[in-house]
């Protein structure tokens, strides 16, 4: 028979006393558990595991569930909002419950709250009701490309739980994209009428982000990317192969494409001005 705090790590780290007295955990062995410091009771009737997720600990405490960001943070997913206060999923008429240090934001969406951390469907639900199309976009694209969100009936549902003019986000979504940095890039230049071509492979110069019009070249440097000078110098050697080869190539990093958009926005404009004068 399972240990209450190996039965907690089972059923994800977070759960009802009820839950575990229908998978055999008596009364007597929980009380024990808790104080041997094997297992927390977050509030009366729930419980824990002492390494449960830091934010899913706190939206337990709170009421609800984690969810949005944070939750697909902890799955792995690429978000925009770096920001760490727990989004707290409590129902549509959840009760909120005061808890030491609590900086938590609460949901009070409809539907059935679960334990612990919303599955990634949700969460992106949630997310876009919360942070709007781009934030969204990003973390969907990052769910396909890891392989996270599959199957075509999950697709469906999520398109279903968004409004009916956000709908065409996921019929747009790829699962190739390499950076929630590149999904909001694409989508930012599909707004204005821009196609562009992704992933393209070109011989002497490897994998680039984007090609438009068959020469402009469009990378989007990540804020994990180009930390270090080596990096740095296999991105100049890059540019310059492929400029061996007729292309031209405008590279932006995180800052410049999250909070400097019309300056970025204004040199892709003018580089496709001047090759499509030239041509």
């Amino acid at each position: 028979m399972l240990t209450p705090h190996l039965l907690l790590d089972h059923l994800g780290g977070i759960a009802h006393g009820t839950t575990l007295q229908k998978h055999g955990v008596s009364r007597p062995q929980l009380t024990r558990a808790v104080r041997n410091g094997h297992v927390e009771r977050l509030r009366p009737g729930l419980f824990a595991t002492i390494g449960v997720h830091h934010d899913a600990r706190s939206a337990a405490l709170h009421g609800g569930a984690l969810t949005c960001a944070g939750a697909l943070r902890a799955r792995g997913i690429w978000v925009l909002n770096d920001a760490e206060i727990p989004h707290v999923w409590v129902g549509r008429r959840g009760r909120v419950h005061e808890h030491d240090g609590c900086c938590c934001t609460s949901h009070f969406f409809r539907g059935r709250v679960p334990i612990g951390i919303v599955d990634v469907e949700t969460a992106l639900a949630h997310l876009h009701r919360c942070e709007g199309d781009e934030s969204f976009f990003a973390s969907l694209e990052s769910a396909l490309r890891s392989g996270k969100l599959s199957g075509a009936g999950r697709l469906l549902r999520l398109r279903e739980a968004l409004p009916t003019y956000a709908r065409w986000l996921v019929d747009f979504a790829r699962d190739d994209a390499d950076s929630g940095l590149e999904s909001i890039l694409r989508l930012r230049l599909h707004l204005i009428g821009l196609l562009l071509t992704t992933q393209v492979m070109l011989v002497g110069v490897g994998t680039v982000d984007f090609v438009i019009d068959g020469r402009l070249i469009l990378e989007a440097d990540g804020k994990e990317n180009h930390d270090g000078g080596s990096k740095r110098h296999k991105d100049l050697v890059r540019d310059a192969a492929a400029s061996a080869l007729g292309y031209e190539t405008l590279r932006f990093d995180y800052a410049q494409i999250i909070h400097d958009w019309p300056t970025v926005r204004a040199a892709i404009l003018a580089a496709i001005t001047r090759m499509r004068d030239h041509a």
